[in-house]
């Protein structure tokens, strides 16, 4: 019987939905949401993200400005409860996601793997 990959993919969402991981995730995001000051360091602190992944990706320097301005918000987000409680919750759900990317990858790797027995 074939399997329909879609399906099976749309039955692992929701179960990552499901998971104590994920719901503790959606709780502290919204507590951050929730509290002024801890939503906009937050957002400052993605936007501060977004822009040295972007001048990473097109090969631009990262001037000391940068640096210093991403040095001063993660300082900003260590001192608040709220977020980091919600990085740890992020960390428990990227190591979920990695345990599923490395299970998905091992029908590929143990084709590989044979193929060069």
């Amino acid at each position: 019987m074939a399997v329909n990959i879609y399906d099976v993919a749309h039955d692992l969402d929701k179960g990552i939905r499901e998971t104590p991981e994920f719901i503790s995730l959606q709780d502290a995001y919204r507590e951050v949401n929730e509290n002024a000051d801890a939503k906009a360091k937050f957002e400052r602190f993605r936007d501060v993200q977004v822009t040295i992944q972007e001048k990473q990706m097109t090969g631009q320097e990262i001037d000391d400005e940068t640096v210093n301005v991403a040095q001063q918000v993660a300082q900003e987000v260590q001192e608040n409860e709220l977020i980091v409680k919600l990085m740890e919750k992020e960390q428990a759900m990227s190591t979920i996601i990695n345990d599923l990317n490395r299970i998905i990858m091992t029908p590929l790797q143990d084709l590989y793997n044979v193929a060069n027995d």
